[in-house]
């Protein structure tokens, strides 16, 4: 006899995982490595192009310093180079500071929201090393935003 209930909705298993659960702990893997070897006090780009080394190494594909077009009001006015694109699939900043804060997220927010990807890792290779994984659905970057009027237009 099963002990499942017959009334209960089955849940997917799939929809119990995060999105590229797979690839991002793979990376924090890394990223850990990384540290363990290296500890802290070096510049960000020592640590993105030994994170991109181990990753290689893997068979795993990665840009680093990924242009990603920044568009306003339907024109692109300029771009940002992301630290790190893994398996076009993962956005990952890195950081090298004392601790990360809000504005590092809200940095990482609008990387995801330029792009198509939807999975976006902070590493912090600071002192202690921190991390934080975000995620921004490409259904919620098309839902439109209000624009505000400006109050120089309603006089």
């Amino acid at each position: 006899m099963s002990d499942e209930n017959p009334n209960q909705p089955q849940i997917n298993a799939d929809e119990r995982r995060y999105k590229h659960q797979e690839l991002t702990q793979t990376i924090i893997g890394i990223f850990y490595d990384v540290y363990n070897e290296l500890g802290f006090g070096f510049l960000e780009k020592i640590y993105e192009e030994a994170m991109a080394r181990v990753l290689k190494a893997k068979g795993i594909d990665v840009q680093q310093q990924a242009a990603v077009p920044v568009s306003f009001r339907g024109e692109k006015i300029g771009s940002y180079e992301a630290d790190l694109v893994v398996a076009k699939s993962v956005l990952v900043e890195l950081k090298a500071c004392k601790a990360l804060d809000s504005s590092h997220e809200a940095q990482l927010l609008h990387y995801l929201r330029s792009t198509e990807i939807e999975i976006g890792l902070l590493l912090n290779f600071g002192p202690r090393p921190g991390l934080r994984r975000l995620a921004f659905d490409n259904e919620r970057k098309r839902i439109g935003v209000h624009q505000r009027t400006s109050a120089a237009s309603n006089s």
